[in-house]
């Protein structure tokens, strides 16, 4: 396992109740203290406007109704250019991940993906802050 994280004040952005479960027991087995969830990008983008001090690295899938993690990278990068963002997705393909590096993502994950593999991405992302 890698180091513990305890910085990270994480917002994790996907409407799959199950993906989400997994994704907070990797987040509080790297030591992620503050964990925020929204259920699809519209929230997420509405807990952003509110109290967007509150979060420094972003974890967010890509299909979801309402806003899709696309669009929510979009808002973000407008305001946080610099603010770690993790797209978690089964969209593999390689215009997919071209689309998502044009619009600023820092790294990309294809569902299904391991414990390891997400540790790997996080910790990754995790030295920029």
């Amino acid at each position: 396992m890698t180091a513990p994280l305890e910085h990270l004040n994480v917002l994790v952005v996907e409407d799959n109740k199950q993906a989400m479960k997994l994704m907070i027991m990797i987040l509080k087995g790297l030591g992620v203290n503050q964990i925020y969830q929204a259920h699809d990008g519209k929230e997420a983008q509405d807990f952003l406007d509110e109290a967007d001090e509150l979060v420094n690295f972003i974890i967010c899938d890509w299909r979801m109704p309402r806003m899709t993690g696309l669009e929510l990278l979009q808002q973000v990068r407008t305001t946080h250019p610099d603010m770690p963002f993790l797209m978690v997705t089964a969209n593999t393909d390689i215009q997919s991940v071209k689309t998502a590096r044009q619009f600023g993502v820092n790294a990309y994950i294809g569902k299904p993906y391991s414990t390891k593999q997400m540790e790997e991405k996080i910790a990754a992302l995790a030295v920029q802050l």
